[in-house]
């Protein structure tokens, strides 16, 4: 799996937005000079968000962004697929178009299994856990266990 720029561009400017909920909209300048992306690709990016209605817009000298949902309601899984489409696919395919046969068969239950691990992940972490740095300990448990495997190779 790859995190492109535009997905993580667009979970920052989620977060942000989150954690600026109480001040009101914000415009695409404010946003990208916060989070440091680049302003043009911005753009781009809440297009995606607003066409997947995550975010709203509003035109004028008070406008700007806002998220559509409370944070609590947007998962990190909403944002990835609202710029990327699905988490994980083999070759561009659904992981059930895929058929394997002989010892490769048991690809398919690998493919699932990494999918599901993705989702326990994406899906069960809210805007909300971010800004509030209160990560689920499914989450937690496992960095913790990346940072201990990073200190025994």
């Amino acid at each position: 799996m790859r995190v492109t720029a535009k997905v993580e561009y667009a979970i920052r400017a989620c977060v942000q937005l989150a954690a600026d909920e109480d001040d009101g909209s914000a415009t695409a300048a404010q946003l990208a000079d916060k989070q440091g992306i680049p302003h043009k690709f911005l753009h781009a990016v809440l297009t995606d968000l607003k066409r997947a209605r995550l975010v709203h817009s509003v035109r004028g000298p008070d406008g700007g962004y806002t998220l559509a949902r409370p944070a609590t309601a947007i998962s990190i899984a909403d944002i990835f697929r609202a710029i990327d489409g699905p988490m994980l696919t083999v070759r561009d395919q659904g992981l059930s178009d895929l058929h394997y046969t002989g010892p490769a068969g048991p690809l398919l239950e690998l493919w699932m299994a990494t999918r599901t691990s993705l989702r326990d992940v994406f899906e069960k972490t809210t805007l909300a856990d971010v800004v509030a740095n209160d990560l689920p300990a499914a989450v937690t448990e496992l960095a913790s266990r990346y940072r201990e495997d990073r200190r025994h190779p």
